[in-house]
């Protein structure tokens, strides 16, 4: 997709959007199935998902971690951010990766220590991209990307998060 059609996809949309701000607010939902030996199997848009327990944490490894799914979730996101960003603004941007790494202490996770946080301590995102862009194009694609990154300002700033429990009969 080049600048132009990528606006020609979302003009519409912006202009809806201003028109009609109730119709830019949209839930998304993800469903999972709690399954044997502690799994549970999430149905993602493109396949069936198997998590399960990491291996630091007992489990075998034979299925995903949530923990690296939501690095997963980051790098996805912020690589399709980065490269409408970089259409956008017409920057030529002919490849790269984006490198996520997080940091656990799984003594948290398992309570062994309730001075161990639970969850990650550290986040590190890495671009390194095939562009010519000068420091400057560099400098507005990070900033705009940080800025337009759905899993990236959820992370920085999360949302409230309720927890419910119903039983099934």
């Amino acid at each position: 997709m080049n600048r132009d059609e990528l606006r020609a996809a979302q003009a519409p949309l912006k202009e809806r959007y201003c028109s009609e701000p109730e119709a830019a607010f949209i839930t998304l939902k993800a469903e999972g199935r709690i399954g044997e030996g502690i799994t549970c199997r999430v149905d993602t848009a493109k396949q069936l998902v198997e998590a399960g327990l990491h291996p630091a944490t007992g489990g075998s490894g034979m299925f995903a971690c949530s923990g690296d799914m939501l690095l997963q979730a980051l790098a996805a996101c912020a690589g399709v951010t980065l490269a409408a960003v970089a259409t956008a603004i017409g920057v030529d941007l002919r490849g790269g990766t984006v490198k996520i790494e997080g940091d656990l202490d799984f003594r948290g996770t398992l309570g062994v220590s309730k001075d161990a946080p639970v969850g990650f301590q550290n986040i590190r995102v890495a671009f390194d991209l095939d562009t010519d862009a000068d420091a400057e194009q560099l400098a507005t694609l990070r900033r705009l990307t940080e800025r337009y990154c759905v899993v990236y300002q959820t992370l920085r700033q999360p949302p409230p998060i309720e927890i419910s429990f119903t039983r099934s009969p």
